[in-house]
């Protein structure tokens, strides 16, 4: 099976073409709030340093992360989807690190969210299981999480409030979904928050 991969839940942005797991093309850039203006060209010379006219997957970084970016991929991957004819899934951002940095062991995952706080999750391995559910907290109440290794972009936040552990500065990157084990491969195709959007529709 051939799939596209989008990830633009972060200050990455980036963009695979996986078969079977295995990357064929990939395109990976930091550009902070850039999103919009490099996803569709990036997806474009990804297809066609592929080799591929059509592939019959879509994946998709649901979050959490940048709520513009969220939206920016998962708009991207709904309409790529419609016009193929192929099926979109989504997955975490969280749990993507966690199966890239992670190896085999116990891990963290902290990413750096909105007002201070961090997007936080531990993660078991071999194979690789969520330990608790995603949490949106400051780093002094997420420095209760046990596990040495914290990788994310919030990693060295969190463990300089613990005060021990090692941490790891991590964006995630689309050409590693081919670690995740199924399960985590396949959420709904639709933005996973674990606060509400700062942002306020007008009435």
């Amino acid at each position: 099976m051939i799939t596209l991969a989008i990830e633009t839940a972060t200050a990455a942005c980036s963009v695979a073409l996986l078969r079977d797991g295995t990357p064929l093309a990939h395109a990976h850039e930091v550009v902070g709030r850039g999103h919009a203006e490099r996803l569709v060209p990036m997806i474009g010379e990804v297809m066609v340093g592929g080799g591929v006219a059509r592939p019959d997957h879509v994946l998709v970084d649901c979050g959490p992360g940048s709520f513009t970016g969220i939206r920016v991929g998962l708009a991207a991957a709904r309409a790529l989807g419609l016009a193929w004819g192929v099926e979109v899934a989504g997955y975490s951002a969280l749990a993507l690190l966690a199966a890239a940095g992670g190896g085999s062991g116990a891990c963290a995952v902290a990413l750096s969210g909105g007002h201070g706080e961090l997007f936080v999750q531990r993660f078991a391995g071999d194979p690789l299981r969520a330990v608790d559910a995603l949490r949106s907290v400051s780093p002094a109440v997420a420095a209760d999480v046990p596990e040495l290794l914290v990788l994310g972009s919030g990693a060295a936040a969190l463990v300089a409030a613990r005060g021990s552990g090692r941490a790891e500065d991590r964006l995630p990157d689309a050409r590693d979904v081919g670690r995740l084990p199924p399960a985590f491969a396949g959420l709904p195709p639709r933005p996973l928050y674990s606060r509400a959007p700062d942002a306020v529709p007008s009435r």
